[in-house]
């Protein structure tokens, strides 16, 4: 077993190591802010920018998906130019288009800059882990680590509806997406005094033809998914999945020819990785995809402000940093795997309690039901970065990460993407025949399209025909989050 990933006692961290981890965890955290930041703006950017619903999808999973292509690819990269390096070079690149995103004009530069946060956004990750099994010899220290950074994942999300909200209320919605400037300029200052380096000296050059099979496998089956979100399933966006599974199965053979692949086939015969990372992404697809339509619930069918939509989210995220800090000690005498299947037993039962939202104890249900699964997620989220690093030699650390963050932001934005087309489909059908005679044609088509818009049409109405209209759609709306 190799130095990183030794399960026995190893040299103990010290001060720099404990001050690295906390750096090490602020893109962490910067990553799930920004995500959850969008989630309060969406209502606001649809008054705003006027998005179709394609677009306002684009908005929230470009960003994932971006990252899901690359991760692999700058895992590689770090191993080879060194982990520190990229690291510092993505942080400047997201503060620098996060600052583009909060000046956007109109949903495509939005859009545009969210795919240019996802490329920067990807070189974070892979670093970040990676440089961890370095610093962090000793296994019990280790697993620690790396629950604090889970736990930072948890914490960003917990933060970025409080800070996101405030700022929502006080200035316009760019506003949102400058939270992540300062976060990024205080690890270009502290991260080179105390984050080590680290690059394998014999890695070769990354296969740039690997890398564009990678992205010709990931980008036609987003696409083909938005064709049959805007216009139902067709010849064309049937196609163009098709074509990037093809697309995929050349990816995967050119692998097992390499002598230094982009992704180690090897790595998925063992059945703890490819187990854990198959678990890894279906938790985050349920629970990304979940969470985008529980924080619009709060706003648009409960009517609640953003900071106090902000506020109702925090037990959530509480119940993730609890859960994750919990779980090395939970793991240490007890198998990971009975573990985190105890954990996703729990999930389910928070999410069947979601699917009881509604009435007088929606409230109630939702954050309930939010905080149940939200525990029982956690011991998953905090063991399988545990559960890659085990399994991958020092020099591939890197690539081994990010393929754990592939499994994690893939997920999630698939969950976002798939589970946005039901809850989209079935508020359209439900909503279609409820719009009341007389209300503008513009009015009418937004109500049909999203909530969002429904809501931000119903101003110019009034008040009795706005009431007659926004109920049956915010029904829709829940129907939608149900299934």
């Amino acid at each position: 077993m190799n130095t990183n990933t030794t399960s026995g006692p190893g040299p103990r961290a010290g001060r720099r190591e404990w001050i690295g981890l906390v750096v090490l965890a602020l893109p962490a955290l910067l990553i799930s802010m920004d995500l959850s930041v969008l989630y309060l703006a969406v209502p606001y950017i649809t008054a705003d920018l006027s998005p179709s619903a394609s677009q306002v999808l684009w908005m929230t999973d470009i960003y994932g998906f971006v990252l899901a292509g690359f991760l692999v690819t700058m895992g590689n990269v770090g191993d080879r130019i060194g982990r520190r390096r990229l690291l510092l070079i993505g942080a400047a690149a997201f503060g620098v288009f996060s600052v583009i995103a909060a000046y956007s004009a109109n949903a495509g530069m939005l859009i545009g800059s969210r795919a240019l946060l996802g490329l920067a956004g990807a070189t974070l990750g892979p670093s970040t882990l990676s440089l961890l099994g370095t610093m962090f010899r000793d296994a019990r220290q280790r697993a620690f680590a790396i629950a604090v950074w889970a736990m930072s994942l948890s914490v960003g999300g917990a933060l970025g509806p409080l800070f996101g909200g405030a700022m929502l209320q006080a200035y316009w919605w760019g506003s949102a997406f400058l939270l992540a400037v300062p976060v990024m300029v205080l690890l270009l200052v502290v991260g080179p005094l105390v984050l080590p380096e680290y690059r394998d000296p014999s890695a070769g050059r990354v296969d740039l033809a690997s890398v564009a099979l990678s992205l010709g496998a990931i980008l036609p089956v987003i696409y083909g998914l938005k064709r049959i979100t805007q216009d139902g399933v067709g010849v064309l966006a049937v196609a163009a999945i098709l074509a990037g599974l093809a697309v995929g199965v050349l990816f995967v053979r050119r692998q097992r020819g390499l002598r230094d692949p982009l992704v180690d086939l090897e790595l998925f015969r063992r059945p703890a990785f490819s187990a854990a990372l198959a678990a890894n992404a279906a938790g985050f697809f349920v629970f990304l995809g979940v969470m985008l339509f529980v924080t619009q619930y709060l706003q648009l069918v409960l009517g609640m402000a953003p900071l106090t939509a902000g506020l109702w989210t925090v037990p959530t995220f509480v119940a993730f940093i609890v859960g994750s800090l919990v779980t090395p000690a939970l793991t240490r005498g007890v198998r990971p795997a009975y573990t985190m299947s105890g954990g996703l037993t729990l999930s389910a039962i928070g999410f069947t309690m979601l699917t009881a939202v509604g009435g007088g104890s929606a409230l109630a249900v939702l954050v309930t039901g939010s905080v149940v699964l939200s525990l029982g997620l956690a011991p998953l989220f905090a063991s399988v970065p545990a559960l890659v690093l085990a399994s991958a030699p020092p020099e591939r650390a890197g690539a081994a990460s990010g393929m754990s963050e592939t499994s994690t932001e893939f997920g999630g934005a698939l969950g976002i993407a798939l589970l946005g087309v039901v809850a989209t489909a079935v508020y359209r059908a439900q909503v279609a025949d409820t719009v009341p005679a007389g209300v503008p044609a513009d009015v009418a088509a937004a109500t049909r399209d999203t909530l969002g818009g429904a809501v931000a049409a119903a101003e110019r109405l009034p008040a009795d025909v706005a009431a007659a209209l926004l109920g049956p759609a915010r029904e829709a709306f829940t129907s939608g989050l149900h299934a």
